[in-house]
């Protein structure tokens, strides 16, 4: 069997897709024989063997294993596919394999992971001598052998042990981890390794400390007694010199050395700062050891890391086959983010405090030499240098931080503005001091272009959380700005537009004269400069000056900032900028700030033109479509508020625009583009006057019927659909008054589009607006004008009612009852009652997925809207409510103990009590009374307070440790504090009308026969509720 699995297993990694699918289905189908999992462990095992089908037998192994191992996988097939009489051997195999002398890493790493797997449910009942084993392998074997069992360890810690498990053998894993980092006669990359396994070892401390605190602590007391003094030596031991290139490039013993003792100083500080985030109070005693440590030793790596990677091009970002970084610039960023950390430690902020203190003057200071270092570790690498001249939206995706490419350079960023946040002045001045100096010396481009790098970002973070520099700092940079634009690199240059934008949005008014003369030179660049950096580092510039400096200044300036964008873009191929999705966002951005300069440019000008073009190259873009149509809105709501012919001009100037869009997406089948164009057109309608321009219903209505009868496209339906439901809300007149190709009046048009979306073929996704546009069918047509349709339109919607899930389908179905109930409230309840619905009441059908889903309605419209509809049907006392049965309170199951995975939960479903509509409508009302109250929005704002409390000063080298904060996060204070109190929270909002009609209906409501024996059924919380909006 060994032959054909080998076979298949080849086949398998095939690039053709047919035999590869075939090999699969048939690996698939040997699912069951015994000798199958035994096959594959002894391929895993052959040295013979190419080591790509050893790693794909293992890969496989694994797949069976957690199909048909046992049932506790998730990813359990219904099937025990290895029997107990065969699972010993595979476990004892697995196990010598991940454990064999000489084997490769990646064979033993593939092994490891199986046996973690298999761990996780057999150990410890059914393979005892497993942690025992390796217990004694570490301690004695050979380093291939460790290399193995640390491996399996590791696993172990992370996936396989439970708390109770961990805590049996937590100080026998620590010993013997620990004996092997400490023992210098091991390898680096062991020693490594055996300290990773030590910080899995905080993963599982940190999630049991909340109920074991005290043990917990006790422990880690123990153990960080014994191993601070190891850390601390690692921190304070010196690299050798780094391996030349060629020496790296061919594998010399000094290049492994060297990776061996980078990877275990790495892995050293990673623990550091786990221990750092779980248990900070233990390793603030030592903070200012570790910081002066981390400190000196950056210091000493800079010529390494200058000659590596900003000189030569050195390979970067590397891992070796067990997951460990091992390059010298992850040693460089992990120790910036440890230095950062330090400086929030007491200890480390009170020597630097008072260093400060005795100091003259911002020469020399500590807060220099900071800043010394930060520069010397931003400066662009070879690499990045290279892909930046190549492609400049990568360029513009690191400048905007929307890269996930955390590199030393960022980390410096961060660095200087978590010490600008302690120490704003001082970093400030500190800053400039070291500018001052390099600018006086030859220093290369780069280390001026990085001293610029750091000063953007400390700008940067000023300008989000609203402070300011002084008019001295200000003018003490503006030389050094002016030095950089004219200087024939062209990141110096590019850089020194950026910070030119930057420090006039930081500088309040102080730098108005010179304001304007950047603002000018940066659009000139625009059209002159060679260089695409330069010309998009203005573009992207230009938004802080719009954003910052006063109409006065700029709004003369709209035209030519406008044609400067247009000029770049005539010198691109769109169908590149396409691809470049930062820089299109950027182009979007700043046009948007010129357009809102004055809107009216939008009917007199190019500029929504222009916003256009780009859109309709990018409208696979999600930001880039959120910003258009974003901007699009506020034109149209600002030219629709001027009156006169303003709105009827917008519209003959952009509705031949968005209809053509239509056309052309129809024609290239470019969906984006053509839900582009129906979202826009929504804008239109809704922001619109009343009524609307004569001729925009035929302009419109003919494209927006085509596509909501004959389209599939989810997005696109949607979007249209919203977009006649504006119209016939606008303009309901013209609507009905326009006909069709067919003659067809604009109803009955209207009335077929909601057919059809209410039918089955359309998904809840697709016709998650229908409901919107029938509510408002029926309130604008009204009985008259439907006749006999509206009867059929109000079953219909009340059929998909009954088979919607999507939530917001839900709702927008539900509030077309509602919206009828707020005047009809007996006669939607007479209608429903009479409905048969596939064997269902009408009224049961409705009433339960309406009461089950009205807490989730979104939109204060819809839920002020329902909360009126709701109480109106209590109002009736209508026997009928009464009766119906929905779905009330979560049964709480108890459980056997058993962890609760997916395949239990689906096997499980929770269960609810069955209570009468009329007590599930007052629970819903009550809970609408505490949100129009805004209590949620309370808690929200004090949990902000509590959370901004524990970030500041030193509140993260407490115990009690803010466990959502992040070691790298830039969030502050005042950010969380804006973010409580944000116009526009996730949380809901204090609502007094919404409020003050609930108080007056519960007081109404408890005066009425019933409500007593309703009231005693509610829970105690929800009567407290009550009594205390009474008072």
């Amino acid at each position: 069997m060994e032959e054909q699995l080998v076979q298949l297993l080849s086949t398998a990694q095939s690039a053709q897709e047919t035999p590869r699918r075939q090999a699969e289905e048939q690996l698939e189908s040997l699912y069951g024989r015994q000798d199958l999992p035994i096959g594959l462990v002894s391929i895993a095992s052959h040295d013979s063997v190419p080591l790509n089908i050893r790693q794909a037998s293992l890969l496989y192994l694994k797949k069976l294993v957690l199909a048909g191992w046992n049932p506790q996988f998730d990813e359990y097939k219904g099937q025990i596919l290895v029997l107990d009489e065969g699972k010993a051997h595979i476990r004892e195999a697995l196990l010598t394999l991940s454990t064999t002398d000489q084997l490769d890493r990646k064979i033993k790493a593939a092994a490891s992971v199986v046996v973690s797997k298999i761990a996780s449910v057999d150990f410890p009942e059914q393979w005892p001598n497993l942690l025992p084993r390796l217990m004694h392998i570490i301690p004695t074997g050979s380093d291939g052998q460790i290399h193995g069992a640390l491996k399996v360890l590791g696993e172990l810690v992370d996936d396989s042990l439970n708390e109770e498990q961990f805590f049996g053998v937590a100080r026998d894993i620590v010993k013997v981890v620990y004996d092997v980092a400490l023992n210098e006669a091991r390898k680096p990359t062991l020693r490594a390794l055996a300290i990773s396994v030590f910080r899995s070892c905080f993963d599982i401390l940190e999630m049991v400390m909340e109920d074991h605190k005290a043990a917990v602590k006790a422990f880690a007391d123990e153990v960080l007694s014994q191993w601070m003094p190891f850390f601390i030596n690692v921190m304070k031991t010196r690299l050798p010199d780094p391996p030349t290139e060629l020496e790296e490039n061919e594998d010399a013993p000094n290049a492994e050395a060297y990776r061996g003792l980078v990877s275990l100083k790495l892995q050293a500080v990673k623990v550091l700062m786990r221990i750092r985030s779980v248990f900070p109070s233990m390793i603030s005693p030592q903070s200012l050891v570790l910081f002066s440590a981390t400190w000196d030793e950056l210091s000493s790596l800079q010529l390494a890391y200058h000659q590596m990677y900003i000189e030569e091009e050195r390979q970067s970002r590397l891992e070796d086959a067990d997951g460990l970084p091992y390059t010298l610039d992850f040693l460089v960023l992990e120790e910036l983010d440890f230095m950062q950390a330090c400086l929030r430690a007491p200890p480390v902020k009170a020597e630097l405090q008072q260093q400060l203190q005795n100091s003259p003057g911002t020469d020399g200071t500590w807060v220099t030499e900071v800043m010394k270092l930060a520069v010397a570790y931003a400066q662009i690498t070879t690499e990045e240098e290279g892909l930046w001249n190549v492609d400049v939206n990568i360029f513009l995706s690191e400048e905007t931080s929307v890269t996930a490419n955390y590199t030393p350079r960022t980390a410096c960023g961060d660095l200087v503005i978590k010490l600008g946040e302690w120490l704003k002045d001082a970093t400030v001045e500190g800053l400039l001091s070291y500018t001052r100096t390099l600018y006086t010396t030859t220093e290369s481009w780069k280390a001026k272009e990085a001293a610029l790098y750091v000063l953007n970002m400390l700008l940067t973070d000023f300008s989000d959380v609203d402070k300011t520099i002084s008019l001295e700092a200000a003018t003490g940079f503006i030389d050094f700005i002016r030095y950089a634009m004219q200087q024939p690199d062209p990141f110096l240059r590019a850089r020194g537009y950026l910070v030119a934008g930057s420090l006039v949005r930081v500088s309040g008014d102080a730098l108005q004269q010179v304001a304007t003369s950047f603002l000018e030179t940066c659009l000139h660049a625009i059209s002159n400069e060679d260089s695409d950096v330069v010309q998009v580092s203005c573009i992207r510039a230009l938004q802080h000056y719009l954003q910052a400096l006063p109409p006065a200044i700029t709004q003369p300036l709209q035209t030519p900032i406008i044609s400067a964008v247009s000029n770049y873009l005539q010198g691109q191929d769109m169908q590149d900028l396409a691809e470049s999705d930062d820089l299109m966002v950027t182009i979007i951005e700043t046009l948007r700030d010129a357009i809102l300069l004055d809107p009216r440019i939008c009917i007199t000008g190019n500029g929504l033109d222009l916003l256009f073009t780009v859109a309709s190259h990018g409208a696979n873009n999600f930001q880039l479509t959120m910003l258009v149509n974003e901007t699009f809105e506020e034109v149209t709501t600002t030219i629709a508020r001027m009156g006169g012919d303003a709105y009827i001009n917008l519209c003959a100037k952009v509705l031949p625009s968005l209809t053509g869009a239509f056309d052309i997406g129809n024609l290239t089948e470019e969906n984006a583009l053509t839900n582009l164009a129906a979202d826009l057109l929504s804008v239109l309608a809704e922001r619109g006057t009343e009524p609307l321009p004569q001729g925009f219903v035929q302009t419109t209505m003919p494209k927006l019927t085509r596509l909501l009868l004959g389209s599939a496209d989810e997005e696109l339906l949607k979007s249209a659909t919203m977009a006649v439901k504006n119209i016939l809300a606008h303009d309901h007149q013209q609507l009905f008054e326009w006909r069709n190709e067919e003659g067809k009046a604009g109803l009955e048009v209207v009335l077929m589009i909601v057919g059809r979306l209410l039918s089955a073929n359309v998904n809840d996704h697709a016709a998650g607006e229908v409901g919107a546009l029938a509510a408002e069918v029926v309130e604008k047509a009204g009985h008259e004008r439907l006749g006999p349709h509206l009867p059929e339109l109000l079953r219909a919607v009340a059929v998909r009612l009954g088979t919607a899930d999507h939530s917001a389908f839900i709702q927008s179905l539900t509030l077309v009852f509602a919206r009828l109930s707020l005047n009809h409230a007996g006669e939607v309840v007479d209608f429903l009652a009479t409905q048969d619905i596939e064997g269902v009441n009408g009224l049961q059908l409705v009433m339960a997925k309406w009461l089950e889903n009205s807490i989730n309605f979104a939109g204060y419209d819809e839920i002020r809207q329902n909360v009126i509809a709701l109480s109106k049907l209590y109002d009736l006392k209508d026997h009928r409510l009464t009766q119906i049965l929905v779905k009330g309170e979560l049964i709480v199951n108890q459980g056997n103990g058993q962890i609760m995975t997916r395949s239990r939960a689906r096997a499980n479903p929770d269960q609810y009590t069955a209570i009468p509509a009329t007590l599930k409508i007052l629970k819903v009302l009550i809970v609408e009374l505490q949100s129009a109250a805004g209590i949620a929005r309370d808690l929200d704002a004090a949990a902000a307070a509590e959370l901004a409390e524990e970030d500041s000063d030193d509140g993260e080298w407490e115990d009690e440790v803010n466990p959502f904060a992040d070691l790298s996060s830039t969030f502050t204070k005042e950010q969380l504090m804006a973010y409580a109190a944000a116009d526009e929270p996730m949380g809901r909002q204090r609502d007094d009308e919404t409020q003050g009609f609930l108080v007056d209906f519960f007081k109404r409501a408890s005066t009425t026969p019933g409500f007593e024996e309703e009231f005693a059924a509610l829970s105690p919380d929800e009567q407290a509720r009550l009594r205390e909006s009474a008072a």
